[in-house]
């Protein structure tokens, strides 16, 4: 969102190819993991091979550094806009097509095996050799383009011309050992073609048979009979060059367009060796896991590490973290803590990981079991949506509605803080029942973090929901991120200390603990009703005024009554009571 070069996302982590067409198809199935766990194993063990022979990698990646983009040329040339240096590109990528194939023997694997018996185009190397020059021009139109030899009629039409520059040259000689003129010169322009020009000092030496075409400051300029005969000669091959040589390039560019299915099949599997290249190399740099994927409903996880936050961190080690999800006793873990502890990290390296392993990616851990997920939904973070007149809340909600109609059991569901953006009661009563409809309806792997602890009685009291928190090392009033998901709930929010850590004033976190301790003492609770279906309030647990008894103000309001002050009475004790308002800040 950031950054349209689309840094620190996963496929920055991943896109280690070495040609445009590997980094699209790597793209494509980050974007569509598979659901085939046949298909899945497959991958992973084509890149298992590639990881286990560094050198013989490095030669693949070495021989893809020479292949461009077939896919994008054969595209320009089946639209009719590829030029000459199109063709040429082409050319030199297919000349490395056997030197590929060669350095893929080293490899088993049967995914290997399948890529790497593509079709080496020989025919269109052949053409392309044997048609288009080495270095051509990037305009066609300025000829240059047809080898010698390719046509008959091309190489003709070229002794032609040639002949006629060096006749032009054999009538100067000649015309100046008649005329006696040391200086006479045989020119060409645009306009007139080719002519002979004599300066002024030697005008009474020009012969009888000169026709005069043009007079200028310095001399006179003339043409003769057989000038123009050299002339349409030499002008009308030069035209008949550049016309013929635009034909024939033109077919060279048909005949390639007539073979777009097997260039595409050929680089499609050049592409796919790329990815597979670059998964591996990734793996072997970052230290990454062959994943066990199966159609289980479980997901074990040990020592699970995020791969874009490992990847930036400066000065400091990523701290692992397991994860145990299944659909029968663990299928919703409730994670509370405090922020910036590392709860959405957490839950978002789990997805992450899932989707590493179902696109055929090692993963970031130190062991894990994958049983294959039909969907990943996330609600995380949430922002105004203006233009739609939709508020913070309500994009909230519509994103949990459209989760809660499309999830299914063999679904993962990523839950931050549902209910964060209303009020503390109706907040709590949506996550509640979020909470019951996915562990009780849906039945789908769930992590569910909140800051609504009053959830976390659940466990014990409804099937398949567990505790899990962010352990926190307090200190005074400091507080220490250990980063570590441990079981159970966790016991606070230290909302306050955060602030503190943030930089919000001493004086502002100060009076927010007398404040909390306040409305800690006039008993606001949640009674849990243990069926798990409703939430009831005490009536005592409204927060009004009398939270803040010790308020100066609010005691001078109490003894005031309205109904026996005058209107000008009244006016200055609202006066006084701002004023002490503004000077109590």
């Amino acid at each position: 969102m950031r950054d349209k070069r689309k840094t620190h996302s996963l496929f920055w982590v991943l896109d280690d190819t070495k040609t445009a067409m590997g980094s699209r198809i790597l793209k494509n199935w980050l974007l569509r993991p598979l659901l085939n766990c046949a298909k899945i194993n497959h991958r992973l063990n084509a890149v298992a091979s590639f990881k286990g022979d560094n050198i013989a990698r490095d030669n693949v990646r070495e021989v893809l550094c020479y292949i461009s983009d077939l896919e994008r040329a054969i595209s320009r040339i089946v639209m009719g806009s590829a030029n000459p240096r199109d063709l040429v590109k082409m050319r030199e990528s297919i000349k490395w097509l056997p030197r590929l194939k060669k350095e893929l023997e080293f490899f088993d694997a049967p995914l290997i095996k399948e890529i790497s018996d593509f079709d080496e185009l020989y025919d269109i190397y052949d053409i392309l050799v044997r048609g288009i020059v080495e270095d051509p021009p990037l305009a066609m139109r300025d000829g240059k383009i047809i080898q010698k030899g390719y046509n008959e009629e091309l190489d003709r039409l070229r002794v032609i011309r040639d002949k006629g520059t060096g006749a032009m040259a054999e009538v100067e000689n000649a015309e100046r050992e008649r005329t006696g003129i040391k200086n006479l010169k045989v020119k060409y322009n645009k306009v007139f073609g080719y002519y002979i020009e004599i300066s002024n000092m030697y005008k009474d030496r020009v012969p009888d048979d000169y026709i005069r075409k043009q007079t200028i400051t310095t001399g006179e300029r003339y043409i003769t009979q057989r000038l123009k005969e050299i002339e349409d000669e030499v002008l009308g091959a030069a035209e008949k060059i550049a016309a013929l040589e635009y034909k024939l390039f033109g077919e060279i560019r048909d005949i390639l367009a007539s073979q777009v299915d097997r260039i595409q099949r050929t680089a499609r599997c050049v592409a796919t060796v790329d990815a597979l290249c670059a998964l591996a190399e990734v793996a072997y740099k970052n230290n990454y896991t062959y994943p066990v994927v199966d159609m289980s409903d479980s997901i074990e996880i040990s020592g699970g590490r995020h791969p874009v936050v490992e990847k930036v961190l400066r000065g400091s080690l990523f701290v692992p973290n397991d994860t145990s999800i299944n659909t029968s006793d663990r299928r919703l873990t409730i994670l509370t803590g405090p922020n910036m502890a590392g709860k959405s990290t957490y839950m978002r390296q789990a997805a992450l990981i899932i989707i590493m392993a179902q696109i055929g990616s090692f993963v970031p851990c130190d062991s894990c079991k994958i049983g294959v997920v039909d969907k990943v939904f996330t609600r995380v973070g949430a922002s105004d949506d203006l233009a739609a007149g939709q508020s913070t809340f309500m994009v909230e909600m519509s994103e949990v509605a459209g989760i809660l109609k499309n999830a299914t059991g063999k679904s993962l569901l990523i839950l931050d803080e549902i209910g964060r953006g209303t009020s503390t009661y109706d907040g709590l009563s949506i996550a509640w029942a979020v909470l019951e409809y996915c562990a009780q309806k849906i039945k789908a792997k769930t992590l569910f973090a909140t800051h609504y602890h009053e959830l976390t009685a659940l466990e014990g009291k409804m099937d398949g929901v567990v505790n899990n928190s962010i352990a926190v090392k307090k200190r005074n009033d400091d507080i220490i991120f250990l980063r570590k998901i441990v079981q159970g709930g966790a016991d606070e929010s230290y909302g306050i200390e955060v602030a503190k850590l943030a930089g919000v004033p001493d004086k502002i976190t100060k009076r927010a603990k007398e404040i909390l301790e306040g409305i800690e003492s006039e008993g606001t609770q949640i009674r849990v009703i243990s069926n798990g279906r409703r939430i009831q309030k005490d009536a005592s647990a409204q927060i009004g005024f009398d939270a803040f008894a010790g308020n100066e103000i609010v005691e001078e309001l109490k003894k005031i009554d309205p109904n026996v002050l005058t209107p000008i009475e009244a006016l200055g004790k609202l006066f006084e009571l701002s004023k002490k308002a503004k000077e109590g800040v």
